[in-house]
């Protein structure tokens, strides 16, 4: 099946729309009018696009978002640990460090294979990290080729009032497998919590996977979390370098690597805050791509240049991972109730709509609606990339399991996005070459 088959047609057209809108300078202007005219009409023109963007200047660094975290007294520190590495809550036997360890603050599939070898009976592979045999959302506390082939545990989410399941209107929440998000520089440096945004804070993150993960079987006291978020802000191991700890507690915000090698230099340059190079034939629209949905501090948020109508400092975005599923996880059939279309229902099929079971929002795509926003539908949260080389495997689905396989796949996401006549005789304006690849991998490197 052609691989633009497999996004809604909604999103493909909206993205192109905007990226061809910037595609031509004079040289090409005349040429293809004709053809930007019949594919496309509304109040945007190129030279305005471009215009407005070519003005735009590199932004400040911005401040850590969170307040700076309250030093923790020693001994709260050292209970913080306890409960964090040892306390099961009279649960199934997992601790917080069960699933967040101490280097990675996740759990890879090779670890997951390494601690299997050692204890069969570890508690990772317990509940939600065993298989779901029977199809009724639940781990069978047998089986575990899921967690040794991808690391993914048995994620239910509760549906937004206005989500039903097509196959059965009155559940009231959905099962998708998810891989565990890193605790790496989080606690103290992101106020977005867990891939879909649902936890208002560490105390109510630490609080549901006790309860919900650990099966805790007596009461977890206010002071308790209260102790596990204070030592995961405050402790080094919870961040990749020096200079992100200082900076959570008040030091200058860092700073894009220069790179040493040729490569990382030229890889640096997709990290820039900057627009597209309109000052060449045809204008260079790799300068600065991957900033576009990767700035900030920690390279996790939205900026000015991203062709799209959100505000800089956009968390959540869908790149194409639930709409090309390369993690080949079962689709399920969703309705959405209360949207802004014409009849106000949208049925669709996702392995997993992401933000849109919180905010029960599937409309954001429509181009021609007045609320699109494009942080809803199989999006997720703009994952930072401080310390990304330690954190695999990667996408909330956890289907790249290396840098390699994340610059792949957007090398597929670009191809789609910035095609300008979806597939056409017209070349997308963004073909990562496998130069370009290596070059993004070995700057990502460098992020700590």
């Amino acid at each position: 099946m052609p691989r633009w088959t497999t996004v809604p047609p909604t999103v493909l057209l909206c993205l192109a729309v905007v990226c061809w809108t910037l595609a031509s300078v004079s040289a090409h202007k005349e040429a293809n009018a004709q053809n930007t005219q019949s594919w496309f009409k509304n109040r945007y023109t190129r030279g305005s696009l471009a215009a407005t963007l070519a003005q735009r200047h590199q932004p400040e660094q911005s401040p850590n978002a969170l307040p700076v975290p309250a030093l923790a007294a020693p001994r709260d520190l050292l209970e913080g640990r306890r409960l964090f590495d040892r306390e099961t809550f009279g649960g199934n036997g997992r601790t917080c460090l069960t699933c967040h360890g101490a280097q990675t603050g996740t759990v890879s599939p090779q670890d997951a294979r390494l601690r299997f070898k050692i204890n069969p009976d570890d508690p990772l592979f317990v509940h939600d990290g065993s298989d779901d045999d029977d199809g009724d959302g639940f781990g069978d506390g047998v089986h575990v080729t899921r967690m040794l082939t991808d690391a993914t545990i048995l994620m239910r989410i509760e549906l937004d009032p206005k989500v039903t399941l097509k196959n059965d209107p009155t559940a009231r929440f959905v099962t998708v497998r998810r891989g565990i998000p890193t605790t790496l520089n989080t606690p103290a440096l992101d106020e977005v919590l867990m891939l879909d945004g649902r936890q208002p804070s560490l105390q109510s993150q630490a609080l549901g996977a006790i309860t919900d993960h650990a099966q805790a079987t007596r009461s977890v006291q206010a002071r308790e979390l209260e102790l596990i978020a204070r030592f995961q802000q405050n402790a080094p191991r919870f961040f990749t370098s020096p200079g992100l700890d200082f900076f959570a507690h008040g030091g200058p915000a860092p700073r894009l690597p220069l790179g040493r090698t040729a490569s990382e230099k030229r890889g640096r340059t997709f990290f820039e805050d900057v627009p597209p190079d309109f000052s060449v034939t045809p204008p260079n629209f790799k300068v600065g791509a991957c900033a576009s949905c990767h700035s900030g501090p920690l390279l996790n948020q939205t900026n000015q240049f991203l062709p799209l109508p959100l505000p800089p400092g956009t968390r959540f975005q869908s790149v194409l991972v639930s709409e090309l599923n390369e993690g080949g996880n079962t689709p399920i059939d969703f309705v959405f109730h209360g949207q802004n279309v014409p009849g106000g229902i949208i049925e669709l099929s996702s392995p997993d709509p992401g933000r849109a079971l919180i905010t029960g929002r599937a409309d954001d795509s429509d181009p021609t609606s007045p609320a699109s926003t494009f942080d809803n539908l199989n999006a997720f949260k703009i994952s930072p990339l401080r310390g990304i080389r330690h954190t695999a495997p990667y996408f909330h689905d956890n289907s790249a399991k290396t840098l390699e396989d994340v610059v792949e796949h957007y090398r597929q996401f670009f191809a789609i996005v910035s095609d300008p006549d979806g597939p056409g005789p017209q070349p997308p304006l963004i073909q990562l070459t496998d130069q370009d690849k290596k070059d993004i991998v070995a700057f990502m490197k460098l992020l700590d």
